[in-house]
């Protein structure tokens, strides 16, 4: 499809469901300006509020990355939800059970956090060795891993005084410093950029990359040029395990100083919306999740505000996905 066409249509797309949202708020609201001025321009009214847009999109990188990738090679694996989570849950593992000097700690925590997403590739060994359908298999173990974070957590690292569901506090030492003082905005953005960099030279400058976009378009012809799609689809998995992994490590130690998230979070459900956007490009990822990000916090403000709730969120949501991914809208 031709670039321009593209970014065409995507803008269409955009005003679509910016002006269908603006019409539900004139219909709901009884203060609409108020509401609307709240949701496009709130997150700019301050130095706090704008750079919440960064740090909210820390974690939509991580997961449209991953993404990304494993819908680049043409699979529909969902796995990334359950190797975020898990990797948040070996973050607060090492944030309270081990002493580590500042430099270190993270790093360590980052490493062991994106191999234990890794390895959570179970899904692609399913679909290769049993031809099972990876998307009906990563649900099902997206919620087998949740459940056994929560009782990793309230086992052995719950603080018991809390009086909610919370672990410990994590050390010192497993924090990733702010870049800007009085926000949330912190390293992690940083680590997430270079994620965004490396992804981008593995899918467009390296044989494998070549190989994971000739799977994912044509896996009879993969098969048929010798490109070996098994190793291709359990090797994206990995790749995609790590980058989720490490994705909650960034975001537990970026945002929080203890671990309690009794839900699952779900980014990777967002992720899904900010691999769509991006068309599975790792460069046009962040420029994604910042859109969505910025909705998002201007939808908080919006529902702090005036009488319009922050769900209006999903409305543009829904609209995006449906006509960027309509393939006749506009043809």
């Amino acid at each position: 499809m031709n670039k321009k066409f593209t970014i065409v249509r995507l803008l269409c797309a955009f005003g679509i469901a910016i002006a269908l949202s603006v019409a539900v708020i004139f219909a709901v609201s009884e203060e609409p300006v108020t509401a609307i001025y709240n949701l496009f321009l709130g997150p700019l009214q301050s130095k706090r509020h704008f750079f919440e847009v960064f740090a909210s999109s820390v974690p939509l990188i991580f997961t449209g990355l991953a993404l990304g990738l494993v819908f680049k090679s043409g699979n529909f694996s969902m796995i990334a939800d359950a190797c975020l989570y898990t990797g948040a849950v070996v973050t607060a593992a090492l944030a309270i059970k081990t002493s580590l000097p500042f430099a270190v700690h993270p790093i360590v925590i980052m490493i062991a956090a994106a191999a234990v997403g890794g390895v959570i590739g179970i899904p692609a060994l399913l679909k290769v060795y049993f031809h099972t359908n990876e998307l009906v298999t990563s649900l099902m173990f997206n919620y087998v891993f949740f459940y056994l974070g929560i009782y990793n957590v309230t086992k052995f690292l719950a603080d018991r005084e809390a009086g909610t569901f919370a672990s410990k506090k994590y050390q010192a030492t497993a924090a990733l410093g702010k870049l800007i003082p009085g926000t949330n905005f912190h390293v992690g953005y940083l680590i997430a950029i270079a994620a965004v960099i490396a992804l981008y030279i593995l899918v467009y400058k390296t044989k494998f990359g070549y190989e994971v976009r000739i799977s994912g378009s044509n896996p009879e012809f993969a098969k048929y040029s010798g490109i070996r799609t098994s190793r291709v689809i359990i090797m994206t998995q990995i790749i995609a395990g790590a980058v989720a992994g490490l994705g909650g490590a960034v975001e537990q130690m970026g945002m929080y100083q203890r671990f309690n998230w009794q839900d699952s979070p779900s980014y990777a459900w967002d992720g899904v919306i900010i691999a769509i956007l991006s068309g599975n490009n790792p460069k046009m990822v962040p420029f994604a999740a910042f859109f969505l990000a910025y909705i998002r916090v201007g939808a908080d403000l919006m529902s702090r505000r005036s009488d319009v709730q922050n769900e209006l969120v999903s409305i543009i949501q829904a609209v995006l996905i449906l006509f960027v991914t309509a393939e006749r809208f506009m043809a």
